[in-house]
């Protein structure tokens, strides 16, 4: 088996080398018949992301899209034109844990699958009202059986992906549009609470109906 970790990246200078370190440690995880090399897809970057990137000596492709869908896409057809038979999504200002690939291959020999729904814990609550907070783990389903649908913690087979064409390019919600075309032509689905990702709680969004929109909704509900 061979992973490709997608990671798109506009503008986070300030997360990317704490990201890539996360990914890194991973994939050290994994025993030595499993091969993952991350890649990083520069959308736009007017900052030293890319000089991050390449101080720390991952693969990269820039591009000027400002479109996640469209950047997530041409990293993904990327990797499986080099050999990735899987492919693990994620966000530059998040943080995998050491064992997420390993969950990953995990669901994959005891109950084969072509997709893994993850899901993601906040890194901070500290700039938030404690009512978002509660109203937060309200809503969310942290369980297995869930159905969240995170970008930042998104897995599945080469082969399915191809058959179904990929991520759209939208501005937005390309990963909830890509698991209704694995849901539409009947691929399996796990949707897992062992896959996890610690995501950032930052309400300056790059997406502009990404998460960090849904926790600043939350966010200025509680402010009246």
């Amino acid at each position: 088996m061979r992973i490709g970790i997608v990671i798109p990246a506009h503008n986070e200078a300030m997360t990317i080398a704490k990201c890539l370190a996360s990914v890194q440690s991973a994939i050290d995880q994994l025993p030595s018949t499993i091969k993952a090399y991350p890649l990083v897809v520069l959308d736009s970057c007017t900052d030293d992301t890319q000089s991050i990137v390449k101080a720390i000596g991952v693969d990269y492709l820039c591009c000027d899209y400002q479109c996640v869908g469209r950047v997530r896409d041409i990293g993904i057809r990327h990797a499986i034109e080099n050999g990735a038979t899987w492919l693990a999504c994620t966000d530059a200002d998040s943080v995998v844990p050491m064992d997420w690939l390993v969950q990953q291959i995990e669901h994959i020999i005891y109950q084969p699958t072509d997709m893994i729904c993850g899901v993601v814990d906040i890194d901070s609550w500290a700039h938030l009202t404690p009512q978002t907070c509660e109203d937060y783990i309200a809503h969310y389903q942290d369980r297995m059986g869930h159905r969240h649908i995170h970008g930042a913690n998104l897995s599945f087979n080469s082969e399915a992906y191809l058959a179904v064409d990929g991520f759209t390019h939208l501005p937005c919600h390309e990963d909830v549009d890509l698991v209704k075309k694995f849901e539409d032509q009947g691929y399996a689905i796990t949707w897992s609470n062992r896959v996890r990702v610690l995501t950032s709680s930052r309400l300056k969004a790059r997406a502009t109906e990404g998460f960090a929109v849904f926790l600043a909704n939350l966010e200025n509900n509680n402010l009246y």
